[in-house]
């Protein structure tokens, strides 16, 4: 049986059909920014979303499955990298793609369900998704850069945590905003430092 986290594979509707799911995915994210995945009350959206329960019952039976569903539309905004020709410059994008996104009040509530994951299981697979898809678009660009000789082979994971992390740290101190400058300065050091002990083949 498939799994509620997958993504849902039904065609896109048109016309007022994906202006109501639009809406109602929308109002998903408002609460869970709100409430925080764990706290989010099903019954809400359709208040929210200005629309008739039945609307949020029929498409998104499934709870877990609408949450799902609007985070990823969250995940899509920052999961994937750009591809410019230049790496670095690419990099340093989705630095601030990440930390703008951070800065919203879903990307918030992700990161503090994150923290708060091993306590829900429903949590954790929602988060783990998430940080999946992240790590699937950074993975895409790195293995082109790596094609291209930009940079040598090097392990996907490690990167994404070392070009992530200060993001994360400074966003969620909040006492100053995250500049490009910031951005720059991660890139430069993390790329200088995975080509300097990644040996090439």
């Amino acid at each position: 049986m498939a799994s509620t986290v997958d993504r849902p594979s039904a065609r896109r509707p048109g016309g007022r059909t994906a202006r109501v799911r639009a809406q109602i995915l929308a109002a998903t994210a408002e609460l869970v920014a709100r409430d925080g995945i764990a706290g989010f009350r099903y019954e809400e959206v359709a208040e929210v979303a200005g629309v008739h329960k039945t609307s949020v019952y029929r498409n998104w039976p499934d709870r877990e499955e609408l949450v799902v569903e609007a985070l990823l539309q969250y995940a899509d905004d920052v999961g994937s990298v750009g591809d410019t020709g230049e790496l670095r410059r690419d990099l340093v994008d989705f630095l601030m793609a990440i930390a703008e996104g951070l800065g919203r009040p879903i990307g918030r509530a992700i990161a503090l369900a994150a923290e708060a994951a091993h306590e829900s299981p429903a949590v954790r697979r929602v988060t783990t998704r998430i940080h999946e898809e992240r790590a699937t678009g950074t993975r895409r660009r790195v293995e082109l850069a790596i094609e291209r000789g930009e940079l040598p082979p090097v392990d996907f994971s490690l990167l994404g945590e070392m070009l992530s992390g200060p993001v994360h740290l400074i966003v969620n101190r909040g006492i100053r905003p995250f500049t490009r400058a910031d951005a720059e300065r991660i890139v430069d050091v993390v790329l200088a430092g995975m080509r300097a002990t990644t040996p090439r083949t």
